[in-house]
């Protein structure tokens, strides 16, 4: 007798808006993580599903690079040795603007208030240079996740394919939200893109380096977990037009 397949039953709709909102504003940047490892399968299957996302006549303009055990050591080895090198630090650079040249209010209140709530939580006080180093500089040890992910565009694409990626990126994470992992998007790494270029084997004649990701199992006990970033209300940033 042929074998039946019993497809799982869609949650109702008011299960399913509960399930997406949960993902979504559950999200956050996590900055410490367990050294549980996340199997291959997972990082696969959340790939699959993030790859949805929409982009312009369905160009999909993301090429990602998982990095895991030896692999993701020696690039966080590598970068670290130039971040640390006040003479070699000098020498890398941004390859793209990703934060205004020009701060205003309120932007600039809100990333100094981060900032300053990250840093109280871990006792760095004001003009604590060498603890803020350390502390930057473990963006590049993807905080203790397992799982590192380099991100690379093709450099003949436009603005239009970057919010592509933008949209690419946000899947990876509440998919990652959905299997009960947390995620830490980190432009951090752009700065050495060349260290990255250099590891990764890339051609940076046609390869831009996105950004990166840490993956993983968040620390709960970690108190820079603790941070919970505030969100203007809907009547701050939002105009209906009716009439």
């Amino acid at each position: 007798m042929p074998t039946t397949i019993l497809m799982p039953a869609e949650p109702s709709r008011d299960d399913l808006h509960r399930i997406v909102d949960a993902a979504i504003t559950s999200r956050r940047s996590v900055r410490r993580f367990l050294p549980t490892p996340v199997s291959r399968e997972t990082v696969e299957a959340i790939l699959q599903v993030a790859s949805r996302a929409p982009s312009g006549t369905n160009t999909q303009p993301w090429q990602v690079h998982v990095l895991t055990g030896e692999a993701k050591a020696r690039l966080s080895a590598c970068i670290l040795a130039a971040y640390d090198d006040p003479v070699q630090a000098a020498q890398h650079t941004d390859e793209y603007a990703y934060y205004p040249r020009e701060w205003r209010s309120p932007y600039i209140d809100r990333r100094r208030k981060v900032g300053w709530d990250l840093y109280g939580l871990l006792g760095i006080a004001k003009g604590d240079k060498a603890a803020m180093h350390a502390q930057h500089g473990r963006n590049y040890l993807f905080f203790d996740a397992p799982v590192g992910l380099i991100f690379t565009i093709d450099r003949v694409m436009e603005q239009g394919s970057w919010l592509d990626y933008g949209m690419f990126l946000q899947n990876i994470m509440v998919a990652a939200r959905g299997r009960g992992l947390d995620t830490c998007p980190q432009a951090a790494f752009t700065t050495f893109h060349r260290v990255i270029e250099d590891e990764l084997k890339l051609d940076a004649a046609t390869q831009q380096v996105v950004c990166g990701m840490a993956l993983g199992w968040a620390d709960p006990q970690a108190v820079e977990n603790k941070l919970v970033t505030e969100r203007a209300p809907v009547a701050e940033f939002t105009r209906f037009h009716e009439a």
